[in-house]
């Protein structure tokens, strides 16, 4: 960035989703009803779990670490674009620019190594239930925690680091509303270092301290739960036990599944429209549903919010 005569801007221009006023306002609208919703259910959830003693289990104790990190990797974006909805000139400093990929990068890593947390939680109480306190002890479940708050800040900062040493050169509009595609605006053919390194730390996010990435540790596990599913031999024990990871397995294939497309479609096929919509989804809808996804589909949950009105109906 300090090389010969190439500085850094000081400031970049958003382009964003729209231009017009008018459409800008409708998006404004319908995506601060999203971050509400997301931002209340999250909230709620998190409350729930932590004043309903029948929820206090490693489960919900990992669902609440979960719900508290889509509150904040969706924050971390949301907030910006809705503002840029109701300006003319959409622009952010660097170090705002630094700020968002720090924040959005370190959560969205921890989220990974929660989920994984989770599908691990669910094999050791459907694998092993007899071992199942020993295995997710409360000591096991706040390590968890621990080590995905580290890895996603360690890997945050290394790469913000690297990606702000390099030579600026260009302009400074970027066509988007995440600065995943800041690297387009450097230097030579230096951005293929940092590629190379999102590429590595994006592996690096999907690791888990006991097993090499996360995405294979759910696959593991899963494999493992229908095999331990299928020896049951009653319909209604096997629809008990798989009722119990529906709702994880759920969050697990809207999370990868909007982050493979993003940014695992081939070059050939890769379209920059399609992109900030995906990069909405996982950034905005998939936080908004994950709370519904969990109060729909599990009993614990919905008993939990039936005794919690009840209980203040009576107290008024």
């Amino acid at each position: 960035m300090l090389e010969s005569n190439y500085t850094m801007p000081t400031e970049f221009l958003l382009v964003g989703f729209t231009d017009y006023l008018p459409l800008g306002i409708t998006l404004f609208l319908v995506f601060f009803i999203a971050y509400i919703l997301t931002v209340v259910g999250n909230v709620g959830l998190i409350i729930l779990v932590n004043i309903d003693s029948n929820l206090q289990t490693p489960m919900y104790y990992l669902l609440s670490n979960l719900s508290f990190l889509d509150i904040c990797y969706s924050t971390s974006i949301t907030p910006k674009m809705l503002v840029n909805f109701l300006t003319t000139r959409k622009s952010i400093s660097p170090y705002g620019c630094a700020l968002q990929m720090i924040f959005f990068c370190c959560f969205a890593d921890a989220e990974c190594l929660i989920l994984a947390a989770m599908s691990y939680d669910r094999y050791a109480a459907i694998c092993y239930p007899l071992l199942y306190p020993t295995l997710m002890s409360r000591r096991v479940c706040i390590y968890f925690i621990v080590s995905a708050y580290f890895s996603g800040s360690r890997t945050s900062m290394v790469h913000v680091c690297l990606t702000f040493r390099l030579p600026f050169c260009g302009s400074n509009i970027i066509n988007h509303f995440i600065f995943s595609v800041i690297f387009h605006l450097f230097w030579r053919a230096d951005t293929h270092i940092n590629e190379l390194l999102l590429f590595a730390l994006c592996s690096l996010a999907l690791m888990h301290i006991k097993m090499r990435y996360t995405f294979c540790i759910i696959m593991i596990s899963y494999i493992r739960i229908i095999i331990a599913i299928q020896r049951i031999r009653s319909a209604e024990g096997r629809r008990k036990a798989f009722s119990t990871c529906a709702s994880h397995l759920t969050t697990v294939t809207l999370f990868y599944g909007s982050v493979t497309f993003s940014y695992m479609q081939p070059s050939s096929r890769y379209s920059l429209e399609q992109e900030k919509v995906s990069a909405v989804f996982y950034t905005l809808v998939i936080p908004m549903l994950n709370p519904l996804i969990y109060s729909l589909r599990n009993k614990d949950v919905k008993d939990a919010a039936k005794r919690s009105i009840c209980w203040k109906r009576t107290s008024t």
